[in-house]
């Protein structure tokens, strides 16, 4: 089966889980089944969360929950279509002819382009998108990144590059404003936390980072630590009064007290 029988739309739009209570519960019981399978990408095997995802986007543009799960990578935290998938998509929405490429300017130059376009089938408009150039490759960096695919095969990537340009003036409604893989490649370092054979081993899954972030969201905030005990002041004890200051002065001496033993006769003569 090839991608545009699997991006083509059914009569239903499929389930989206998250329209309402009733389909929230049917699309639990499809993910059930889905994440059993050992065809789905290991992404999504036993993992009920990103399942419901795929089947939400699967349900928005109106394609096989299997082909968006083949064909959805996590870039820098964002989600983006492979750009076969996006133009898939296109071909099998019925509102276009089929995308088609017309080329421009001297191949080996920096003038050689490509421009995409298909016609409208109600309207029977061309619609004609913009012309991507190697000159514009290189201006915006494409070209410049570690194994940039535009230095080995530049014509796909020109006609990669030129359909997801129309499809977002064209069709947005298909693309849901996400970029393809390759555009999210070469505006930065590469780093898939899912999808298909590009995930990589050791990032955490689109589902186990929603798990995570309603686990903060639930925990109460972490109690402050203890403010350290201010240490206790003991009042200052006066010193004792010095003693009185000696003048080195001897106090005149009066004799011993009248009551003491002998002190009449001593006195008194007459006693002798």
């Amino acid at each position: 089966m090839n991608e545009t029988a699997l991006a083509t739309a059914n009569d239903n739009h499929g389930i989206n889980p998250f329209s309402s209570m009733d389909e929230f519960v049917a699309a639990q019981r499809i993910a059930k089944g889905l994440i059993q399978s050992t065809l789905v990408p290991k992404e999504y095997q036993d993992n009920l969360a990103n399942v419901m995802v795929a089947l939400e986007l699967a349900a928005r543009i109106g394609a096989s929950p299997f082909a968006v799960m083949q064909n959805i990578d996590m870039i820098h935290g964002r989600p983006s279509w492979r750009a076969t998938f996006l133009i898939a998509t296109v071909n099998a929405c019925g509102r276009f002819t089929p995308l088609r490429y017309r080329f421009e300017g001297k191949s080996g130059t920096d003038a050689w382009g490509c421009r995409a376009y298909a016609t409208d089938k109600e309207a029977n408009e061309e619609c004609v998108g913009a012309l991507i150039t190697i000159a514009l490759a290189k201006s915006e960096g494409w070209s410049k990144k570690s194994g940039s695919k535009w230095k080995t095969m530049p014509e796909q990537m020109l006609m990669y590059r030129s359909a997801a340009f129309w499809t977002r003036v064209y069709a947005p409604e298909l693309s849901l404003g996400m970029h393809t893989r390759d555009e999210l490649v070469d505006a930065g370092d590469l780093r898939v936390v899912q999808g298909g054979p590009h995930g990589s081993p050791g990032a955490p899954s689109l589902g186990e980072r929603l798990a995570q972030s309603r686990q903060e969201r639930s925990e109460p905030n972490p109690p402050k630590p203890d403010a350290p005990a201010e240490p206790e002041v003991k009042p200052e004890v006066e010193p004792d009064p010095p003693p009185p200051y000696d003048t080195g002065e001897v106090a005149e001496d009066d004799g011993p007290p009248e009551d003491w033993p002998g002190h009449d006769r001593e006195s008194n003569p007459e006693n002798g």
